[in-house]
């Protein structure tokens, strides 16, 4: 039988898009969501023979999101070996400035977008040969305190919390495991990554000092969707340099 597809939510990102990479190298059959539509067409060509299917839709929007994971599902023949949601954000704002407008969207994004996907993915996930695998990210602010990180802080915290709670529930068919990484280069981060001076001094933050490069996150994704490691359920992961658990030399 040939392997099931696995569903990449964010894959029109830097992460995403080389998760995509990554497993259409290795033969795996994929669907792929993105929010901008365009973009996710340009990584859709590039991959065209392991793409069955793209949809664009608003992970802030839960019912364009169902419809959008639905619809993947279905082209993917109502299996799915995995789905990884390769979405999130990261403000950065001091206590005085953050609103619950910011809070509740952030929580949107990064908690409820990754619940509502994993909900509607979940019959497919758990038709497939072997059981299904869902990655999740997190962050290493959701272990570490840092200033100014308190509404991304609290949100990838959620993450966790919904890492273990899923695994718990889903299991055995399904496991489900997260990513924690610390500053990676992408779109998203380059606010963070325009100044040499800021990245060389942010890299020796971490012991091993660099920042990190979405094929990093990709690839521990995509060893935890592989169903050769399937004895690994309710863990978060953290690909950060030794941010998370070690002190920096710097």
């Amino acid at each position: 039988m040939a392997p099931a597809p696995v569903l990449i939510l964010g894959a029109s990102g830097g992460v995403g898009a080389a998760l995509a990479r990554r497993l259409a190298a290795l033969g795996t059959p994929l669907v792929l969501h993105g929010r901008d539509a365009d973009r996710l067409a340009g990584v859709a060509e590039d991959l065209s023979d392991a793409v069955l299917a793209t949809r664009s839709a608003d992970a802030l929007d839960p019912e364009d999101l169902t419809a959008a994971v639905a619809a993947l599902a279905e082209a993917a023949g109502g299996r799915l070996s995995g789905l990884a949601y390769c979405i999130g954000s990261i403000p950065l704002m001091p206590l005085k400035r953050v609103t619950a407008g910011a809070m509740a969207e952030t929580y949107a994004l990064n908690v409820t977008g990754a619940l509502i996907a994993v909900q509607a993915a979940a019959p497919a996930l758990g038709a497939a040969a072997g059981g299904g695998a869902v990655v999740l990210f997190s962050s290493v602010a959701a272990g570490r305190g840092f200033p100014n990180h308190a509404v991304i802080g609290a949100a990838k915290a959620g993450v966790e919390g919904l890492t273990r709670s899923l695994a718990a529930e889903l299991a055995p068919k399904v496991r489900v495991n997260a990513i924690a990484p610390s500053l990676t280069r992408t779109a998203m981060a380059a606010p963070l990554t325009a100044s040499e001076a800021m990245v060389k001094g942010l890299a020796k933050a971490h012991p091993l000092p660099r920042l990190g490069a979405a094929e990093d996150q990709a690839a521990m994704a995509a060893v935890l969707l592989d169903p050769a490691h399937g004895w690994v359920t309710g863990q978060v992961i953290g690909v950060d340099g030794g941010r998370g658990a070690l002190v920096g030399k710097g």
